[in-house]
């Protein structure tokens, strides 16, 4: 009864706020990538605007009314739940010069009605859909349910709208027509209307620093070089062009948002290369996972040149809500690792041992294959059997707490609470 009290007063503030300040919606959403995109895009927009996003996770129903007020959350205390009451109150009875002119909100969908809830809260003049694929699948049974749910942020945006779609995700590319707004495509992809194209990755042999990836953006055959050199990887370049599509609806062109983009990098927990122990380098990729983000991180290890004497290893963790796409999901990844010719597979948790039957089946050694229960015992293991000049991703679902290897391998353990995922108080003991 308490909870539904306090959503229904998030909600009615977060409405009077947003009918009296009146800012620009930017909704973003999708199965995997939001939380970048939403990072990028504010990078790119705060350049010439007063722009507000998300913070962390805030993407459901306490998050983004707690967004569009600019508080925290207080968590159990009591009294600072009055705190964020009154504030909101403040700003609805004076007026902040300062508040937000643009709102870049992820809205986050568990399950059937996620969307529609937000919508009613916080209805957005643009809408971004990165992809749509198997996470959460358990609560929708289809993915043909899960993409009427995120293609609701674009059914009924206005005429002078925008959508933003990933033009290289069959499920969101066939939204094309849904939508009475304009659509902006993006993607790697010919067709698609903004394009990275002469994409060019830093995997040199021998060479793990950062120094990032070079495109160029191709906007209906306009086109401008991009440098981002605090990345490496596709789901960047992903949420760059979704930031450049955003852009474009506020008037920015190329070379702005080229400039922007240079400083661009990842959210913690998210393809983050780190210096490991014994001169070691870990792919970070520990927040969350699923089986086409998964597949997606092992191409890029794939990539990766290394010294003939150093290995590469996968640290595969349970990939979790994907309802009966289960097995199927982990043994494609497994043989996926089995055929990129990465030699050892670090599989923990129980649904992971569907990794280990996909990496056999694929051809892939029982000798270069090690399962556990927990990531406080595969971290142990990997200290002892890492070497230096080896190169380990480590992703699962975030239940699975993989990011407990990271910081048991990272060669700056100190600087856990600013480089990882899930390193505040709520975590310890989890």
């Amino acid at each position: 009864m308490l909870k539904k009290i306090l959503f229904l007063k998030l909600k009615i503030f977060a409405r009077l706020l947003i009918k009296k300040y009146r800012p620009v919606i930017v909704g973003i959403t999708g199965s995997v990538g939001k939380t970048s995109a939403k990072e990028a895009t504010t990078l790119v927009l705060q350049r010439k605007l007063r722009v507000r996003t998300s913070h962390k996770n805030y993407n459901n129903e306490i998050g983004l009314p707690l967004t569009i007020i600019g508080v925290a959350s207080p968590g159990r205390d009591f009294w600072g739940w009055l705190k964020v009451f009154a504030r909101a109150a403040r700003l609805i009875l004076s007026r902040d010069r300062n508040y937000p002119q643009v709102l870049v909100l992820e809205m986050g969908v568990d399950r059937p009605g996620d969307m529609a809830y937000l919508l009613s809260i916080a209805p957005a003049k643009v809408g971004v859909i990165t992809a749509v694929s198997h996470s959460h699948l358990e609560y929708f049974g289809t993915v043909v349910n899960i993409k009427k749910e995120k293609q609701a942020l674009i059914d009924k945006l206005d005429k002078k709208g925008l959508a933003v779609l990933n033009y290289d995700n069959e499920v969101t590319r066939a939204m094309t027509s849904a939508s009475p707004a304009r659509v902006l495509s993006y993607g790697f992809g010919e067709g698609a209307n903004l394009r990275a194209q002469d994409i060019s990755y830093n995997y040199g042999k021998g060479d793990y620093e950062l120094s990032g990836v070079r495109f160029k953006l191709n906007y209906n055959g306009a086109i401008v070089p991009v440098i981002m050199p605090n990345v490496f990887c596709a789901p960047a370049l992903y949420a760059a062009l979704a930031a450049a599509a955003v852009a474009t609806y506020f008037n920015f062109n190329l070379l702005e948002i080229a400039s922007a983009l240079k400083d661009f990098s990842l959210p913690p927990g998210r393809m983050n290369l780190l210096p490991g122990v014994k001169q070691t380098f870990i792919i970070d990729d520990s927040y969350n996972s699923s089986p086409e983000a998964a597949l997606a991180a092992v191409n890029t290890l794939a990539a990766i040149k290394i010294d003939e004497k150093a290995d590469k290893f996968a640290v595969l963790g349970d990939m979790l809500e994907i309802g009966h796409y289960t097995e199927e999901g982990h043994r494609l990844v497994g043989a996926k690792v089995a055929a990129s010719g990465i030699k050892y597979l670090i599989a923990v948790g129980e649904k992971a041992r569907d990794f280990i039957r996909g990496a056999k089946e694929a051809g892939m050694e029982d000798d270069f294959i090690f399962h556990f229960d927990t990531a406080e015992e595969a971290g142990k293991f990997l200290q002892d059997r890492i070497k230096a000049g080896d190169v380990l991703l480590v992703k699962a679902s975030q239940k699975m707490r993989l990011e407990k290897v990271v910081k048991e391998l990272m060669a700056e353990p100190e600087r856990a609470g600013e480089l990882l995922v899930r390193q505040g108080q709520e975590w310890e003991g989890k």
